[in-house]
């Protein structure tokens, strides 16, 4: 297969995550206005496609057991990039040992040389040496050590010279199996993109087979159980706007999630079907993660959703958790307020610095910290809103609003 080269631009990393949110929560929203009472939808089935049509699930999910043609197609492939990894290791490893190869007979012709030297040296010495003398003996002895080094590293180089034939033969194999599974699999992946490319246009006559095919049989009737919205948890007045920034946040970097689905797909697939790894996944994951954690955080407060241990607090009143949450009030104000300087120090030092990470990506920090800023913005907009609804609480015990704390 050949090799997938993609780098993520910066730019549609940072595009992509202020966009996909925003155009998932208008889908989300229509789909809630208009309930699709057919069981199936051609949005589904498009998307389907996209993320799983190399297994043919979304023929599967309009019921098309012809889907099921893309299983074996998908096995030669995976089984093809293996023999292929396995050959480009073999012949890796055989090239390796050619150029180890080569480096040692070029170093010993190079001693061989340098002896050879010695010895056109050592002769002329010797014959304006006494014959018989310490310094006649000491020559010849020379000539006789460089003589038999000489010999050793020829010998040497015959003996290394008798590899080179297998070690080619080794390369040329991997090499042609390497190119002939490459073959297979390329021939394979030609065959899954033309059916995919053939039932991109498809997909609305295949649903409404998929439609008629089950209104024509008995099932039961799809019953939706009523799912608890977290609007319930937003309060009236300023607490309720103040509710809102934090409910809308919460379901913007909610949707960050459906993004890693699409990137850990795509890693997987180029690393173990075209064996191309990435060098941004990973990285581009875990800084997502980590601003959506920050940016959380008002929406659990929101939601109730922080960890908390309540052995004496869940027997007190409504108007008695109001006080306790007011007094402990004062840690979190310190701990956001803290968050807040620290992460606003951070975030001017990034962008002073243009601040980007060390790997071969480089992507940019300082929206990072910026993020870091926001996030602890928005805990303290919830904080107050909290307050505000627990002096009402205080001050009027019989103005409870759900989830008011």
């Amino acid at each position: 297969m050949p090799s997938v080269d993609f780098v993520m631009p910066h730019w549609l990393y940072w595009f992509g995550l202020i966009i996909f949110p925003l155009v998932a929560m208008y889908l989300a929203r229509r789909s809630r206005r208009q309930p699709n009472e057919t069981g199936y939808s051609l949005g589904t089935a498009y998307f389907v496609w996209l993320v799983g049509g190399f297994l043919g699930l979304h023929r599967l999910y309009l019921r098309n057991l012809l889907g099921l043609v893309f299983w074996p197609l998908f096995a030669l492939i995976l089984y093809a990039s293996s023999i292929e990894r396995s050959a480009r290791v073999e012949y890796s490893n055989a090239t390796a040992a050619l150029e180890v190869v080569d480096s040692s007979i070029a170093r010993k012709e190079k001693a061989i040389a340098k002896s050879e030297q010695k010895i056109k040296d050592t002769s002329e010495r010797l014959k304006s040496a006494e014959e018989g003398s310490p310094s006649a003996k000491r020559h010849q002895a020379r000539l006789e050590k460089e003589a038999a080094k000489i010999e050793k590293n020829k010998t040497s180089i015959k003996e290394i010279k008798s590899e080179i034939p297998s070690l080619k033969e080794t390369a040329t194999a991997a090499e042609a199996k390497r190119a002939s599974w490459d073959s297979y699999a390329l021939y394979a992946g030609y065959i899954t993109g033309l059916i995919l490319l053939l039932d991109l246009f498809l997909i609305p006559r295949l649903l409404r087979k998929a439609v008629e095919k089950r209104n024509g049989t008995d099932l039961e009737e799809i019953v939706r159980e009523p799912v608890e919205e977290d609007s319930q948890f937003v309060g009236s007045g300023i607490p309720g706007i103040l509710d809102r920034i934090s409910l809308f946040s919460g379901e913007f970097v909610a949707f960050w999630s459906i993004i890693a689905v699409f990137v850990y797909y795509y890693e997987v697939v180029v690393r173990y079907v075209f064996n191309s790894p990435t060098n941004w996944a990973h990285e581009s994951m875990f800084l997502m993660f980590g601003m959506q954690y920050l940016v959380a955080g008002a929406y659990a407060m929101l939601t109730g959703s922080h960890v908390r241990v309540d052995i004496f607090y869940a027997k007190f009143s409504t108007r008695g958790k109001a006080c306790v949450d007011l007094l402990t009030s004062i840690f979190f104000f310190i701990f956001a307020g803290t968050l807040l300087f620290t992460s606003y120090i951070f975030s001017l030092d990034a962008i002073g610095q243009n601040e980007v990470s060390f790997t071969e990506w480089a992507i940019q920090y300082w929206p990072v910290k910026c993020v870091m800023v926001v996030g602890s913005l928005l805990l303290i907009i919830q904080g107050i809103s909290i307050v505000l609804k627990d002096l009402k609480i205080v001050m009027d015990p019989s103005s409870v609003e759900g989830g008011a704390s």
